[in-house]
């Protein structure tokens, strides 16, 4: 779920595999790309009114993506040709394309001619908390209409939101504004990188009035999506401002260290470990935590003691969790050293509870049943009793989705390699967008619907 530590220590590969929560790459249009050549990126129309949206992806490749959650990754090959591989598997799915006429806003994609979709954009620069100057951006459908505007929540990754977000171009080419903007410490805002809830969530708020005030009447409702991290800010930010809805993307509605127990827990079961393991395992997590906790400058004494007591049983080798496996192969003074700027202004024991039940915004919570990295049978359960309680909430769970909401297989070598976006997905929070419920059926999930209308709560 959160993953502090991975950009920290700038393990590539395992970024780019989490950070599909960012819904991967680049820029609004080719005429704003980052490299000279990146005429191709864009979400593009075909003639039947499906889109496509090209995006920059690793290396020299690039990533597709359609509305319906599929996607894959563009390699070059042959006379402007290009081939697509599955998902993220690295497996050729048949899919081509030739951006050859991308400089005039032209595309093939399977033969298919399709053409860039225009936006009106607005490059800013907004104050957050303590004034501290945010680089956002405004991507509005092209005309006068008054629509829906998405704020986009960040999760832990620490690049540009800017570079990094395709739903800025995707829900706009769905007639829903997209307000995107670089957390403080990233990309082109200044300050320092931070986990700390409170001010996100402020610089959220800050986020949220400066898009209603650029887009002024073309603003017909405004609410927030976060994703992952962006879980625990969004629903905060929404109880400091009013706003007209809150979509979560894979979120928690536990605290960052019940998070890490959960994952541990999940983690070993999947393992085939026994109950009286798994306890001694969530007994090396608690130390590891409550080292992380104390910012790396105190527990390092029961820590050492658990990891001597432990190391050599089978199942030791097999203990994960989001955090406490960073630290268990290193001395106190080498795991001091490395990571005690790791989880700036973490706030381990927060408890999303009490803000979820004084959100006054329909809330949509969206989660993959097959979730390690933010275990979803506890946060399900806690939202189930929220809306019985007669909270404006909807939880949908989508079955075979992990965290990013996207559907895997299993590789040669045991680990989960993504291969789409769940089917319904990117729909449902459009629709959310637009007016704060859903309706009829998206994809394979499974959806809770609050006992009150939010459209009648808010006409009371």
């Amino acid at each position: 779920m959160i993953r502090f530590i991975t950009q920290l220590l700038s393990l590539g590969a395992i970024v780019c595999a989490l950070l599909v929560a960012s819904i991967g790459a680049a820029i609004v249009d080719g005429s704003k790309s980052a490299r000279p050549d990146d005429c191709q990126i864009g979400t593009y129309r075909f003639p039947n009114g499906e889109i496509v949206d090209i995006a920059r992806s690793e290396g020299d490749t690039f990533r597709w993506r359609k509305f319906d959650g599929t996607t894959g990754v563009l390699q070059k090959k042959r006379d402007g040709l290009w081939t697509s591989a599955l998902g993220w598997t690295n497996r050729p799915d048949g899919h081509t394309a030739s951006f050859t006429g991308c400089a005039t806003g032209e595309i093939e994609f399977d033969g298919k001619k399709a053409r860039r979709i225009p936006f009106d954009v607005t490059e800013t620069v907004f104050e957050g908390r303590d004034g501290i100057k945010l680089a956002g951006r405004l991507v509005l459908p092209k005309g006068d209409n008054a629509v829906p505007i998405v704020v986009f929540v960040h999760g832990a990754e620490r690049e540009s939101a800017r570079d990094s977000y395709a739903l800025q171009r995707l829900l706009p080419a769905e007639d829903i504004g997209a307000f995107v903007y670089d957390k403080r410490g990233t990309g082109g805002s200044e300050g320092t990188y931070t986990q700390d809830f409170e001010t996100l969530a402020d610089d959220a708020v800050a986020a949220m009035r400066k898009a209603r005030r650029i887009a002024g009447r073309r603003c017909a409702r405004i609410g927030y999506q976060g994703g992952s991290q962006g879980g625990w800010v969004a629903p905060l930010a929404a109880t400091r401002a009013p706003v007209d809805f809150v979509i979560v993307s894979f979120g928690l509605a536990v605290s960052v260290v019940d998070e890490d127990q959960q994952e541990v827990a999940l983690e070993m079961r999947l393992k085939g470990h026994s109950q009286k393991e798994i306890s001694k395992a969530l007994e090396v997590a608690s130390a590891a935590e409550a080292v992380f906790e104390s910012g790396f400058t105190k527990g390092f004494e029961r820590f050492d003691a658990v990891r001597a007591k432990y190391r050599n049983e089978p199942w030791y080798k097999d203990v994960h969790g989001n955090y406490t496996h960073f630290i268990l192969p290193y001395t106190a003074a080498e795991a001091r050293e490395k990571f005690k700027d790791s989880l700036p202004g973490t706030p381990f024991r927060y408890d999303p509870m009490p803000t979820l039940r004084a959100v006054e915004a329909p809330q949509l919570w969206v989660l993959g049943e097959d979730d390690l990295e933010a275990p979803s049978a506890e946060t399900s359960r806690r939202l189930k009793t929220l809306i019985a309680e007669g909270k404006p909430i909807t939880l949908a769970l989508f079955p075979r989705a992990e965290h990013g909401m996207t559907e895997y297989e299993i590789a040669s070598d045991g680990e989960r390699v993504s291969t789409r976006y769940a089917p319904g997905y990117f729909i449902m929070m459009r629709d959310f967008a637009r007016n704060g419920q859903l309706s009829g059926a998206y994809g394979s999930s499974a959806v809770v619907k609050p006992k009150v209308d939010p459209l009648d709560r808010h006409s009371e």
